[in-house]
């Protein structure tokens, strides 16, 4: 073989090794890629009509889940390690904030997966690509104080702006009054976490929104 086919093979590697990083960049979910193992729990009555974190009323019968980080909207299909059974659920809510579980489902998703009456099971998740959003797609604030007055809203958002850019005021308004939410704009989660414990390192209260 001659060295001007040799170095063609060998830019045809790199390409090859180029395309596939390219094709797999920004597509995984999780560290490992779009597969998780953990343990999942449920949850119920208590928070059945209740506002989930994307602001839909929490259904304790349909699919779906609260998961920390998976974009709203995200289709995952949950197997119980423990038996075999699978369900597909859609992420709506945050959490579980339990240490060492991965996925907190609806009762009827739990129920498919025969761990309504045990609670908690070890699972694997897979995020199904071709129905959800991308990872990309998620969009964070951390909000910094809340006031009923527009003029405390605006010293605050004033004050922020000395050490902080993308400082904003959102309207939240109610049947009853309005409230402006003092927030600042974030690149990534992890952009997010480092603004807000700079802010509790101040004295703010800090509290990380992903906006929809």
């Amino acid at each position: 073989m001659s060295n001007i086919q040799v170095k063609k093979l060998r830019l045809l590697s790199v390409l090859c090794s180029i395309i596939v990083l390219t094709s797999c960049a920004g597509k995984n979910y999780f560290p490992s890629g779009n597969v998780q193992k953990g343990l999942a729990s449920w949850y119920g009555p208590d928070f059945h009509g209740k506002l989930t974190s994307n602001k839909e009323i929490y259904n304790m019968h349909a699919l779906t889940a609260a998961h920390k980080t998976l974009p709203f909207g995200t289709y995952v299909r949950v197997t119980n390690l423990n038996n075999g059974k699978s369900v597909v659920v859609r992420i709506n809510d945050r959490g579980p904030f339990v240490k060492g579980r991965i996925i907190d489902l609806s009762y009827s998703a739990a129920k498919k997966l025969g761990m309504d009456i045990t609670g908690v099971a070890p699972v694997k998740i897979k995020v199904l690509e071709k129905y959800s959003p991308k990872k990309s797609s998620q969009k964070f604030s951390i909000q910094v104080g809340s006031f009923s007055s527009k003029k405390n809203a605006k010293i605050l958002k004033k004050k922020l702006q000395k050490n902080y850019s993308d400082v904003y005021i959102s309207k939240l308004k109610t049947p009853y009054s309005a409230y402006y939410r003092v927030r600042i704009k974030a690149r990534s989660v992890k952009s997010a976490e480092k603004i807000a414990k700079k802010l509790m390192n101040q004295g703010y209260k800090a509290n990380i929104l992903e906006e929809h």
